[in-house]
């Protein structure tokens, strides 16, 4: 059965272009304005502050276990680390990328993993499974880890270390895989049905909160891939979703008012809203 969210969604922070990449460390939200090319931060209390410009798109982001924050841009395929006010390369992703790259993710361990879409932005029509997940080690090491994704998109990963969950944002579904010890990955099946999956997180029951572009809505789903809850933003599409504040319990939902064919006019508003639920986050993010 599923359980319609009836708690209104309180707005922490607007007036943005399209953020994306949400993730809970040192008691602030950390995240990406994809158009405005900028890293933010933002308090439970609203306050918030930009840090860092880039000259590229940045998209994914993930936290390294002494606390930097890590940055992937999608055309020129690099993963920034922005520490003591400034950006510096760690990973150059351009020889092992087949296209552009997308989002990602890091663990406890200091692993990164990658999505790479296989072709180059904006998508062909006759783009196929041809997506790719990249692991990029502690060490700097980059090889590719899954194939065969239809536009892998949103990644998440279990705290102890042994799933990988990534959203197919062309594939309508999330592909579910076991982590060997080395960072491998082998596909355990794939999980529910949603429409353009976006950007996700895990709970502490193992269920996935999905952000459904075209539904305008994050969804909850189960191990079973079974729809479990569903928080509504009519009118706008969902990007992003983080597990955050003191328990663990704040949603925090990225979300703009675009469109498919605004975006290629370069129009969007975007904000960030939050909720309390029930099951605390668990693992990365």
């Amino acid at each position: 059965m599923i359980a319609m969210m009836e708690r209104k969604l309180t707005t922490l922070l607007d007036g943005g272009r399209y953020f994306e990449g949400p993730r809970w460390h040192d008691g602030r939200l950390w995240f990406v304005d994809c158009m405005a090319r900028t890293l933010l931060s933002v308090k439970l209390s609203g306050e918030h502050e930009v840090h860092a410009s880039f000259d590229d798109t940045p998209c994914g982001t993930g936290i390294l276990p002494d606390g930097r924050i890590a940055v992937l841009t999608m055309s020129k395929k690099q993963l920034l680390v922005f520490a003591d006010g400034r950006l510096s390369l760690y990973a150059d992703l351009s020889r092992v990328a087949a296209g552009t790259i997308d989002d990602m993710i890091i663990d406890g361990l200091g692993r990164a993993w990658v999505g790479d879409l296989g072709f180059h932005v904006p998508p062909p029509p006759d783009r196929g499974a041809v997506g790719r997940l990249i692991l990029v080690t502690p060490h700097g090491e980059a090889r590719v880890v899954a194939e065969g994704l239809r536009f892998p998109n949103g990644i998440t990963v279990s705290a102890d270390h042994r799933r990988l969950v990534v959203a197919e944002m062309d594939g309508a579904t999330l592909a579910d895989y076991d982590i060997t010890a080395d960072g491998s990955l082998t596909l355990r099946g794939r999980l529910g049905r949603m429409n353009d999956p976006d950007g996700i997180c895990l709970d502490a029951d193992g269920a996935v909160w999905v952000a459904s572009f075209t539904e305008d809505a994050f969804i909850r789903v189960g191990r079973d891939g079974s729809e479990l809850q569903r928080i509504a933003v009519p009118g706008r599409r969902a990007l992003a979703c983080a597990l955050g504040g003191p328990e663990r319990r704040t949603l925090f939902c990225l979300s703009a008012a675009t469109s498919y064919e605004e975006l290629r006019q370069r129009k969007s508003s975007s904000r960030v809203d939050i909720v309390e639920v029930e099951t605390a986050g668990s693992g990365y993010p």
